[in-house]
């Protein structure tokens, strides 16, 4: 079946122009005639939609916690909101309903349209509503335990970027399971992004391969590998083979090999930070193990700032379940590594497949590629014959890696196919492109590229607790 992604529609398009340059209008869709003040009706829909991320402390610019702090930032938030720019939110409204869902409604626009052509006027003290409690550092609330780098880490001013893998001991004596994860990065200006695997102890006669192990290895694996060393990173030969369609080979497009003789050792993934995406928390019920004696791993890509040495000391936040869960999740990555794009290629299609191997519940699914990105659909087909699109995300953005989370949670048997489909722009039309007129290969720096498909998900039979 070819599959198209949906692109946003001449309607749409026809109707955001309408809105920037009708007046605002309430919610009966009359004009706004009432004055409208920031702390009676602005700093409401700021403290629901807007501070867990605009307050000191976090990547965000600016706060806006107070009238004073985001009124020089009137103009700027009037453009933001009109044109739903912000709150980021990337997924067509016609596949999928999701938990995390931040787009604002149009009463609300209005009312911060209103408030800053008004001209941004604060009104009476005693109105402004009281802001939400934060704890300092942290978006999922006050950690059981934070792991930190053993040591900081001293980055170099110059050269390209880097990818580093720091074993943390956990000393747990005892199987735990984690509720909420945050990844938090001790210098924002170099940490673009930590992964936090979990690397359980060996089993007897088993040989393990975690992040940092497997970065050194692979290039030593024989000449059907397609990785290469690149200093600190990992990309693949220039010359390995080309395969676009990556559900057309048995390994889906993941892996070293085409075959599925021969399996990556991939680690399981606790939690991550990158631009834009939101702490792992996850309904009780469901949680996240890891198995006593393990070692947790920060991956962590650096990027380097001209001309000044930085220094990163980053750590990873834990919040145990308070009693053995039901369901753990598991992430699976549908990814493509043999993808190549060609020079000036401005609509090239990528895909990837991964089957389900259980009768399986889909939590959550997360695109990501890097500044050729385009857009992103990920589908399941299903084994009666049956095709449906779980998220599509028409306009991608690699500053904004949102995790979309189900509202309720997607039932998909055994032998469902997992199809994500990525579009690249490798055009001098993309004004994020690094260099138009190369062909582009998989890589973990940002100039080169990847596709990858992450899905969260809960496996039917599995029964952590006993049922009644």
């Amino acid at each position: 079946m070819k599959r198209i992604i949906v692109a946003l529609s001449a309607l749409a398009a026809f109707q955001a122009v309408c809105l920037l340059v009708r007046p605002a209008t309430n919610a009966g869709g009359k004009l706004e005639t009432r004055a409208v003040y920031f702390n009676k009706d602005v700093a409401p829909i700021f403290n629901r939609s807007c501070v867990k991320c605009h307050r000191p402390g976090e990547a965000s610019p600016m706060s806006l916690l107070t009238y004073q702090m985001a009124r020089p930032w009137a103009k700027s938030i009037r453009e933001k909101v009109l044109t739903r720019q912000m709150p980021p939110w990337h997924a067509d409204p016609r596949y999928g309903e999701f938990a995390n869902d931040c787009r604002l409604t149009q009463s609300e626009i209005n009312t911060i349209v209103a408030w800053a052509d008004g001209g941004a006027k604060e009104g009476d003290p005693k109105d402004l509503p009281s802001a939400p409690e934060f704890v300092e550092g942290w978006n999922i609330g006050r950690p059981d335990l934070v792991l930190t780098m053993p040591q900081e880490y001293s980055l170099d001013a110059t050269g390209p970027d880097e990818y580093q893998n720091f074993e943390i001991p956990t000393g747990f004596t005892e199987d735990r399971y984690v509720q909420a994860a945050e990844a938090r990065p001790g210098n924002r200006k170099i940490v673009h992004h930590i992964v936090a695997f979990i690397q359980p102890p060996p089993q007897p006669g088993q040989i393990q391969l975690g992040p940092a192990a497997l970065a050194k290895l692979l290039p030593l694996a024989g000449k059907e590998m397609i990785y290469y060393r690149d200093g600190f990173l990992m990309r693949v030969k220039a010359d390995a083979p080309v395969y676009n369609d990556g559900c057309a080979l048995p390994n889906g497009g993941g892996g070293a090999w085409r075959d599925t003789s021969r399996c990556d050792p991939f680690p399981m993934m606790l939690s991550s930070f990158a631009p834009g995406k939101c702490s792992d928390v996850w309904p009780p019920g469901m949680a996240k193990k890891i198995p006593a004696g393990s070692k947790l791993v920060l991956q962590i890509h650096y990027s380097k700032v001209a001309g000044t040495v930085e220094r990163d000391r980053s750590s990873l936040g834990l919040i145990f379940a308070k009693e053995p869960p039901d369901k753990l999740i598991t992430t699976q990555a549908i990814y493509n590594s043999y993808l190549r794009i060609p020079p000036g290629a401005e609509h090239h299609r990528v895909t990837a497949c991964w089957t389900a191997q259980d009768d399986i519940h889909i939590y959550s699914l997360m695109p990501h590629m890097h500044f050729r990105g385009k857009a992103m659909e990920i589908m399941a087909d299903y084994p009666e014959g049956r095709s449906e699109v779980l998220l599509n995300v028409p306009s991608y953005s690699f500053s904004w890696q949102t995790n979309y989370i189900l509202k309720r949670p997607l039932a998909a048997p055994k032998g469902a196919v997992f199809v994500v489909t990525g579009e690249f722009d490798n055009s001098a039309k993309n004004k994020y492109n690094p260099d138009s007129e190369q062909a582009v290969r998989w890589g973990e720096p940002t100039y080169d590229e990847m596709l990858v498909g992450f899905i969260g998900y809960t496996v039917d039979r599995q029964h952590l607790r006993a049922q009644p």
